[in-house]
């Protein structure tokens, strides 16, 4: 299975994805888990040491310049689009409590063609990462989906948007499923996060009407307390995670039901 998390900075697609990470990798899947926002914490909050000493693939200049055959940040005119990926998951994947991990970093903008290399060795890695591996792929993404293309985007089987309840993380939401039906990513559904009353919940699904809904995960000042403790967030909270278990659950019965009506057509 292969997942992408996507949502307004703030509203926990970081926890969501890693609890998802460990209850996959519990359960006995193969996992690795993605960090494709720049300014998220995966890595921390699946218990990585040194989390922020992780290089970024899109930093890593001697291993662009090895595949692509162009330096970064220089205007290369001639470099490979379709570099060797294949080996760089086992090679720079790091692993904890049976979760890989890999920091890809930020797309690069802008008209020049230096950015290139980076961009296309990046491209490649996240295709072969959705394509070739048999394995679960988490993807902890930041507001936009700038990291999918429109070759990557029919391998996710499902875009997850958190949201809480408010009208900024609403209109992100909308945004997000826009560019997904953009690039032909149509598995799109939510997640319901900092849920404090039914309420919340109403507003939630009465602001996304049409949107498939994987389930609620309620408010909890522990989680809020473990991180200014500085403290494992994953173990904080057993409601939180007794609420993914369950996100985890539907997860699978709306797969096996949309392979099912792949199967009849």
């Amino acid at each position: 299975m292969k997942i992408a998390i996507s949502g307004k900075g703030g509203v926990g697609k970081t926890l969501l994805a890693s609890l998802l990470s460990r209850i996959f990798a519990e359960s006995g899947y193969s996992v690795i888990a993605i960090d494709a926002d720049p300014d998220a914490n995966l890595a921390a909050t699946l218990g990585f040491p040194q989390a922020d000493e992780i290089i970024p693939i899109s930093e890593m200049d001697e291993l662009i310049e090895e595949r692509t055959g162009a330096k970064p940040g220089q205007s290369a005119p001639y470099f490979k689009l379709n570099p060797k990926v294949d080996d760089i998951p086992d090679k720079y994947a790091l692993k904890v409590n049976g979760i890989r991990l890999m920091r890809m970093g930020r797309i690069k903008k802008g008209g020049s063609g230096c950015y290139c290399p980076e961009n296309a060795l990046l491209k490649a890695l996240l295709t072969h990462l959705l394509v070739s591996r048999n394995e679960v792929v988490i993807l902890d993404m930041e507001a936009g989906i700038e990291h999918l293309g429109r070759g990557t985007a029919e391998m996710v089987d499902k875009l997850i948007v958190v949201v809480e309840p408010g009208r900024r993380s609403i209109e992100t939401a909308l945004s997000i499923q826009k560019l997904a039906g953009e690039i032909g990513l149509r598995n799109v559904a939510i997640v319901g996060n900092k849920v404090r009353s039914q309420s919340d919940r109403e507003f939630i699904i009465s602001s996304l009407p049409g949107f498939e809904l994987l389930g609620f995960i309620p408010y909890d000042q522990a989680i809020v307390d473990a991180d200014l403790d500085n403290l494992p967030v994953l173990d904080a909270s057993q409601q939180v995670m007794d609420a993914v278990k369950d996100i985890y659950q539907t997860l699978f019965s709306t797969q096996k039901a949309t392979n099912s009506e792949v199967e009849i057509r």
